[in-house]
């Protein structure tokens, strides 16, 4: 089995974990990425999550996150919106521009990987009854090993069964997954479940008139805070919504209704319904829908749910796709580009961890010692059911604190992203892409110091 030397390792190559190795690297420590696909991004580039929303404009440890604004800028894949969000990116393009950015600064990546079961990941208890990680073991597609070769020098073999497994040693340990499969592997306390916040299958259509879309919007809703457009970089760019909740008089609940009682769309479909346009493409629009509704709650942790929850999404993706070309102006030649390769999850495992950020530390803006971000998003619940959402805005500037990113009972063993230690609704609040960028950063700048 071979092994390998590293300051940290990283499991998980979303916005959390690629701004944790970023930053590493960058401040001197031998960094390796570990990324169960083939191409970086987590839920922006395989759930199609764009743009990233709009947080306080006083967040600090921001540095990876401008430098990919100012990198996709370059590439014709992000523009500033008229709110000022400048995390308007293209998902499609973003894959190649993350690896480069990471390649540059030194850290090592391993594709299709995962870690292997606990019983070959070498553990030992100190003293104080916490847990130190030694190494763990990549579980690799050997399939793709010419990949993972380019990357970190592992020589190729023939025999997959002798190359499978790759031993890492290393100081320090990141869950990055999201799903908090590495806190699980190695026995990490998991905060009480409570709910699931509604899963998303999002899709791209293609051969849109953005353009007339846009001047047909301005004219059906006259509300600035539902319906924008702006003109940027000699393209049209635009934002809308409508759902079946309480709230706004939704200009395009109208339509909805038709299109239901016309057959063409299910009632579910009404649920929730939010467009963009996607920076560098003039005839592309990304949709933050359908909502997944079954019959009963599925869990974003049970494959045999998520195969189901991808057979009612892709279902009402094509059912949307047909409402819009019959509906909306500028859709008459639009079909269906893309659909993501993965189910968009806001929430499912949370890590317990030496603090837990709670509801009233966001409410009360809480402050820490040792904080890794600010933010002033709202907690914002996603339900299956009608008219059950949450969406709380906070009157002030709240922040996440470093120790909800240290696993409890372990030494060298964190968390970022949107498994952290935190409840639901705190959760449901600092989920959101930009914090969990400034998660990735301020965990690594703490770790080079030590």
């Amino acid at each position: 089995m071979k092994s390998k030397n590293y300051d940290i390792v990283v499991v998980g190559g979303g916005t959390a974990g690629c701004s944790c190795a970023w930053n590493a690297a960058r401040l001197g420590l031998k960094t390796l990425l570990i990324e169960k696909n083939s191409y970086l991004g987590g839920a922006i580039t395989s759930q199609l999550v764009i743009p990233a929303m709009k947080t306080d404009d006083r967040n600090f440890n921001t540095n990876f996150y401008d430098e990919l604004c100012n990198q996709a800028a370059l590439n014709d894949s992000q523009i500033t919106y008229i709110d000022g969000n400048k995390g308007w990116f293209n998902p499609i393009k973003l894959p190649s521009i993350l690896n480069r950015m990471l390649i540059e600064v030194g850290v090592h990546i391993s594709y299709n990987s995962k870690i292997s079961d606990a019983s070959e990941n070498i553990v030992s208890k100190h003293s104080n009854k916490n847990t130190r990680i030694l190494s763990l073991c990549i579980d690799t597609n050997c399939s793709d090993n010419k990949i993972i070769n380019n990357c970190i020098d592992m020589k190729h073999s023939d025999n997959c069964e002798v190359e499978k497994l790759h031993k890492i040693n290393s100081k320090y340990f990141i869950d990055a997954t999201g799903n908090a499969d590495l806190s699980v592997i190695l026995g990490a306390k998991l905060l009480p479940f409570e709910k699931n916040q509604a899963m998303t299958l999002r899709f791209i259509m293609e051969g849109v008139d953005i353009p007339a879309f846009a001047q047909w919007l301005l004219t059906v809703d006259s509300n600035r805070n539902v319906t924008t457009t702006a003109e940027i970089n000699g393209n049209t760019h635009l934002s809308t919504a409508c759902t079946w909740d309480l709230g706004p008089n939704w200009a395009l609940k109208p339509i909805f209704d038709k299109a239901v009682s016309e057959g063409v769309l299910k009632d579910s479909d009404r649920a929730y319904f939010q467009v963009f346009s996607i920076a560098g493409e003039d005839d592309k629009i990304a949709f933050n829908c359908p909502r997944i509704i079954a019959d009963s709650e599925l869990s974003p942790l049970n494959k045999s749910d998520l195969k189901l929850a991808r057979a009612i999404g892709e279902e009402a993706a094509n059912r949307l796709a047909v409402f819009c070309c019959k509906y909306f102006n500028g859709f008459e030649n639009a079909k269906i580009h893309k659909i993501a390769d993965e189910i968009g999850v806001r929430e499912s495992r949370r890590v317990k961890g030496k603090y837990v950020l709670t509801k009233e530390d966001i409410y009360n803006a809480k402050t820490f010692e040792n904080p890794v971000a600010y933010s002033n998003y709202p907690i914002d619940v996603h339900s299956v059911k009608k008219d059950d959402y949450i969406l709380d805005y906070v009157q002030k500037t709240y922040s996440i604190p470093l120790e909800s990113l240290m696993v409890e009972g372990f030494e060298n063993l964190f968390v970022i992203g949107r498994c952290l230690s935190a409840d639901f609704y705190a959760q449901a609040a600092v989920r959101i892409q930009p914090t969990c960028f400034s998660m990735g950063e301020g965990l690594a700048k703490y770790l080079a110091l030590l």
